[in-house]
């Protein structure tokens, strides 16, 4: 690796890749089953392989590094975030000078510059403003997401990228995905093959919920310092205004952030509530999850180590979770997460509704938003009627969600819907519509 002041050559020098040759070139006893030492998995890596990383924060450089560092020459990083001030302790490819700046472009000209020969191509985009046309270039994609919507979005992607003849998947549409978390000490990486291995939403309960407080225990009965930035952020910001009246809180502004501090502050005097701080105010206004830069070293090391085992095939890929937990001493374990055979994603089967013919509308929308097997955002909800599409609920446009609205309090029975009738729910987590079947129940 170049060290500031040099002028790095694109070109390989001696011995550059010698480690990576001791697991390409020669056996040992982990290798897969089925691997041959050659030359030719070392050239697919350098001169073929295109890698693609979600994410540039503490993950995301982490994962540019390694992979940059172990060979992989053709890389392309997604993030539409900027660099923050709150970013610099942890995700080491920036400095205070970029702040500001996109955090994809940043860091594909900081391993550009330091990797010779590595060409890292940014995106300064959300994932859901690409097509399939441009995931479908990719052998393998990396996540380092912090949000369970992205990783749900990119899982129903590469599962609608899936080819099926005659009902048999084709192996060669299968793009691979590697997905790591973290959370504080705690993190997690994981390997996908769709279609094959359980996905994203096969596993949704291993995700903890949002964390969300009562409104009454934010407006009458706060406990927790948190409570008291929640009634700053919700009740009282709406109501002052203190920044004009078109100004929403914006928790990169640190005017803002300082604003809601002090409000924060008087409250938590109110009742004899201590811990309220700055930082804490900033985590709650932008519901940031806690980061140790040495637990996302450690998953995205991990996660590099999968890309390795895929792409070479040297050795068998992980089966399939891993879990690691460093809060009291050292504990990683790692466990087989099994397909769901409803799997509302990638079971290629309408999952079941079970509702009776006088339940409300609304009760299925409270159902598909609850659920933890499903837990969809915003779903709007069609069906076909008479061979004509209908639009029974549709939340994200304002003059059809309040036209479709009455829908909700009706039954299905008034909906004039049937007995084994498909719908299909289209929602945030995932770019191809769900279908469900309803099954009435007596």
């Amino acid at each position: 690796m170049l060290v500031d002041g040099d002028t790095g050559s694109t070109s390989d020098w001696d011995d550059r890749w010698n480690h990576i040759k001791k697991f390409l070139e020669r056996s040992g006893p982990f290798m897969h089953p089925d691997f041959e030492p050659s030359t030719e998995s070392l050239q697919f890596m350098l001169e073929t392989c295109k890698i693609l990383v979600i994410g540039a924060g503490g993950l995301g450089c982490e994962l540019l590094k390694n992979l940059a560092l172990s060979g992989f020459r053709n890389i392309h990083v997604v993030d539409m975030d900027t660099i923050d001030v709150s970013n610099l302790n942890r995700q080491f490819l920036f400095r205070a000078k970029d702040v500001g700046r996109p955090k994809a472009d940043v860091a594909a000209d900081f391993i550009n510059s330091r990797v010779p020969g590595c060409c890292v191509i940014p995106y300064f985009k959300k994932i859901q403003d690409l097509d399939e046309t441009f995931y479908r270039q990719f052998h393998i994609i990396v996540c380092g997401l912090d949000s369970i919507v992205a990783r749900r979005w990119m899982n129903g992607m590469l599962l609608s990228l899936l080819v099926y003849e005659d009902g048999v998947l084709d192996p060669s549409s299968i793009i691979p995905l590697i997905d790591g978390g973290t959370e504080g000490f705690k993190g997690n990486a994981r390997v996908i093959f769709p279609g094959m291995t359980a996905c994203i939403d096969c596993t949704l309960e291993l995700y903890p919920p949002q964390i969300n407080f009562p409104m009454c225990t934010i407006a009458s009965m706060p406990r927790l310092p948190e409570h008291c930035i929640e009634y700053v952020r919700i009740l009282l910001w709406p109501k002052e205004m203190p920044f004009g009246d078109d100004v929403s809180l914006d928790g990169d502004d640190p005017e803002h952030i300082q604003w809601v501090y002090q409000k924060s502050l008087e409250r938590a005097a109110e009742f004899s509530i201590t811990g309220v701080t700055y930082r804490l105010t900033q985590g709650v206004v932008k519901r940031i999850i806690p980061a140790v830069a040495s637990t996302n070293a450690a998953i995205a090391a991990a996660c590099a180590t999968e890309v390795f085992k895929i792409a070479s095939s040297a050795y068998l890929p992980l089966n399939n979770y891993m879990v690691f937990n460093d809060v009291d001493g050292l504990y990683t374990y790692t466990f087989e997460a099994e397909r769901k055979e409803n799997c509302s994603a990638c079971s290629q089967v309408p999952s079941d509704l079970h509702f009776s013919p006088s339940s409300k509308l609304q009760e299925v929308l409270d159902y598909l938003t609850e659920s933890t097997s499903i837990q969809m955002k915003s779903p709007a909800i069609t069906t076909t009627m008479d061979g004509k599409n209908k639009t029974l609920y549709l939340q994200s446009v304002a003059s059809i969600e309040q036209r479709t609205r009455p829908n909700l309090a009706k039954t299905l029975k008034e909906l004039g819907l049937a007995d084994g009738q498909e719908l299909a729910v289209a929602d945030v987590t995932t770019p191809q519509t769900v279908l469900f079947k309803l099954c009435f129940t007596s």
